[in-house]
């Protein structure tokens, strides 16, 4: 048996997978799915304690003996560094300590441990990028299958990239290729603070926990005005696909790409809305290399997060 765990800025979620696929190669179901808020107090180690105890519990709803899952494959946020024990989380909607006070997180971590204390329980860890597993993911089961040269985008609380170029996945010294979201954009010191401490990056404008702090509102309330016809709103949602349409068309232009799959809360919720905008943002551009690039909705839909851990094992 394998624990699925799927780390992100703002909420946790962890399932317990059986090896294999299914008859029709599609991945197994996840039992027992528990999601809850991402920990952020304490000391640094609460995250991977959460974890394990998400783990206790799945396994004891679901009448399974804790000691028969002996693999954990981690999706998280990050970027990630490596200390002493393995992989660790400096992830700035997690880690307080990056961006300091301003940023309004409840701790001053610069990092949480995750392999290290993930080992002491299983046999086998395997801690990614949860954007480079969702591109697993995708590749295997979903909207990426058959693809070389491709691309996963999560637009969410923070902006994830994975990346595959000539059927191989990027991953970087660190794990860390990909983080185009915190490439810089504008240079503004008023209201574009992301977590990492950047400012002006595409995450610090456009992820979901920057819109609020932009606009003075949810971005559940600001696209649903701007679908509504409300031109103010509406004007703002062009300038949210401005800058994520350039950041994928720099992706484009750097790595040759044929194919995104583009997942995450902020644009699942709208992706109806929105998908037409990004692909209007690269088309006509250099069309030597965006003739024919597709951008597509995740084929695992909003449980891509979930099998990007389970694809991390497989």
């Amino acid at each position: 048996m394998r624990a699925c765990v799927d780390i992100g800025g703002t909420k946790l979620a962890v399932s317990i997978a059986a090896d294999g696929e299914s008859l029709n190669g599609s991945p197994r179901p996840l039992l027992g799915r528990r999601s809850e808020p991402t920990v952020k107090t304490g000391d640094n180690l609460a995250v991977s304690r959460q974890i394990l105890r998400m783990v206790d519990e799945v396994c004891a709803e679901q009448g399974i003996a804790p000691e028969a899952v002996r693999r954990a494959g981690v999706s998280a946020a990050g970027p990630f560094v490596i200390d002493a024990g393995g992989i660790a989380l400096s992830t700035p909607n997690i880690c307080g300590g990056m961006a300091g006070p301003a940023r309004g997180l409840p701790n001053d971590w610069k990092t949480a441990p995750v392999e290290g204390p993930l080992r002491h329980r299983f046999d086998v860890v395997r801690v990614e990028n949860d954007a480079v597993g969702a591109l697993e993911a995708e590749r295997r089961w979903g909207a990426l299958k058959g693809a070389h040269h491709c691309a996963y985008v999560t637009w969410s609380t923070g902006i994830g990239v994975g990346l595959c170029v000539d059927g191989r996945v990027l991953r970087g010294k660190n794990g860390n290729a990909g983080h185009s979201g915190h490439g810089f954009v504008v240079d503004d010191d008023t209201n574009a603070l992301c977590g990492c401490g950047n400012v002006g990056d595409v995450e610090g404008l456009v992820a979901g926990n920057s819109i609020a702090r932009r606009y003075g509102q949810p971005a559940k309330e600001l696209f649903a005005a701007a679908a509504g016809g409300d031109a103010a709103a509406l004007a703002r949602v062009e300038s949210l696909c401005r800058v994520m349409g350039r950041m994928l068309f720099n992706l484009i232009a750097t790595l040759d790409l044929e194919r995104i799959s583009l997942g995450g809360s902020v644009f699942w919720n709208n992706r109806a809305f929105l998908l037409p905008r990004l692909q209007a943002e690269i088309a006509g551009k250099l069309p030597a290399l965006t003739e024919g690039v597709t951008l597509l909705t995740a084929g695992l839909a909003d449980k891509v997060g979930d099998y990007a851990a389970l694809a991390l094992l497989d």
